[in-house]
């Protein structure tokens, strides 16, 4: 017997099972798996918005909030000028074609390399009760953009707030169907940091320094 197939049989055994699982006890653990049944949640705010938000600025995320897509160049251009910061960024291809010469940003569109100081990315959704961004990789949304540059401003409409994180996996499950999952779905819950060293906490240790968001208010949130 392997070290697994002891340890198993010892669960087993102390639930007063015996011999391995037959066929309906694999059946029954099957249809519990594909049913995803919700589990118990915490009490989250009324107003999804304010809850996000409320989490976000908690993890040193800043949130700036405009009408629609067209407010996006010039809210992002006030964030650089305010933090001091180059306005040359790169972004994820939907974002491409809005005003950022108008603004006074230099884009390109393409994936961030190791040079790129400003990241712009979009987010297959946002989680009100963390504050938490979910974005998933592909040839349109490359990850580094998120990852390698100390600033990453994303953009997030607020038809794609979501309440929880069961929500969230609930979303992409319907979506982009089982089968169809992305290489790496990731969650962004503000600046990267650690405080490995001595409890000391530092900022971007393995990502960006700073997370903004740029909140889009262009359909009830859900």
């Amino acid at each position: 017997m392997s070290a697994r197939e002891n340890i198993l049989a010892r669960i087993r055994a102390a639930q007063g099972r015996n011999g391995p699982p037959d066929a309906h006890e694999r059946a029954v653990v099957a249809a519990h798996l594909g049913a995803h049944p919700g589990g118990p949640r915490p009490q989250q705010a009324a107003d999804a918005v304010a809850g996000f938000k409320s989490w976000a600025l908690k993890l040193s995320t800043t949130v700036a909030e405009v009408a629609g897509m067209a407010g996006v160049p010039l809210a992002i251009a006030k964030y650089l000028e305010q933090n001091q910061l180059p306005k040359t960024a790169v972004c994820w291809p939907e974002f491409f074609e809005l005003e950022w010469q108008a603004a006074g940003i230099k884009i390109e569109s393409r994936a961030a390399e190791g040079s790129d100081l400003v990241g712009i990315t979009g987010a297959f959704c946002a989680i009100a009760e963390t504050g938490t961004l979910l974005t998933l990789s592909g040839p349109r949304t490359p990850a580094t953009t998120s990852l390698l540059p100390e600033t990453h401003i994303a953009v997030v409409r607020a038809s794609r707030l979501v309440r929880s994180m069961e929500d969230a996996w609930e979303l992409l499950r319907a979506e982009q169907g089982v089968n169809f999952m992305p290489r790496a779905a990731n969650f962004i819950s503000g600046p990267s940091r650690t405080a490995d060293i001595e409890q000391t906490l530092v900022l971007g240790a393995h990502g960006p320094y700073r997370v903004h968001i740029v909140l889009v208010g262009d359909s009830a949130a859900s």
